[in-house]
């Protein structure tokens, strides 16, 4: 299933969201170019700080990870999922706490990964992508966005149609995906993603109010007290 849109209108500009989307592009690029190379990526050796890798530079590595991608197709998909659910995420956070949280998401999602590997003998494996981060993201629209719906274009065997999910059943079927494609093969860190969805689903609390909104144009309901009633 490929996300399109969602139903809730963007409060402000979502400033941030789109600055991470063009870093990560211009970043895609410059590895294209030569500029940025793949051995630049974070390794989950690195958490040992062994051999001539220090503090800063294995922070360094970290967080450009973030903003690299392995190919066309992981940079597309990825930025086509932060630019239909970030953007909400940003209106209800504010642009700095946005962006705190992101990346936040994002080092948890790298070291959820990091300390598997460590134990699967993947430790030297380079780590890239957004989608630790993204997964992140997801968690927060999960809490705060329930009652929205995703237009997403669904392939079903040689069929394929446009239908319109509700946000919560697009989310956890995207989330059970990764959980049991755990033990595939597909060189895909499935958990980053689940380790940054949990980060995003905990995290969003301390980010953002989480009481629902009260619909648009919807009067206040009188509260009844033993003396009065207060509006």
């Amino acid at each position: 299933m490929i996300p399109l849109r969602d139903s809730i209108p963007s409060r402000v500009f979502p400033v941030v969201n789109v600055a991470i989307i063009a870093t990560c592009v211009i970043v895609f690029f410059m590895q294209v170019g030569g500029q940025v190379p793949q051995d630049a990526a974070f390794r989950p050796a690195m958490l040992t700080l062994a051999g001539d890798i220090s503090l800063m530079a294995a922070i360094q590595a970290l967080f450009l990870s973030m903003f690299m991608h392995g190919g066309l197709m992981h940079l597309g998909g990825n930025m086509l999922f932060l630019w239909v659910f970030g953007d909400n995420i940003e209106g209800r956070m504010g642009h700095v706490k946005y962006l705190l949280f992101y990346l936040i998401c994002g080092v948890i999602a790298t070291l959820a990964h990091s300390l598997f590997a460590m134990f699967t003998g993947a430790a030297d494996i380079g780590l890239v992508g957004a989608s630790g981060a993204i997964a992140g993201v997801l968690g927060a629209y999960l809490v705060l966005f329930r009652h929205a719906r995703v237009r997403t274009l669904v392939f079903l065997v040689f069929f394929v149609t446009v239908i319109d999910l509700p946000s919560p059943v697009f989310l956890i079927y995207w989330l059970v995906i990764q959980v049991f494609s755990m033990g595939a093969q597909t060189g895909v860190a499935y958990l980053a993603h689940i380790g940054g969805f949990a980060a995003g689903y905990l995290l969003v609390r301390v980010f953002a109010d989480t009481t629902p909104p009260r619909p648009p144009n919807q009067p206040p309901q009188p509260r009844v007290t033993d003396l009065r009633i207060e509006y």
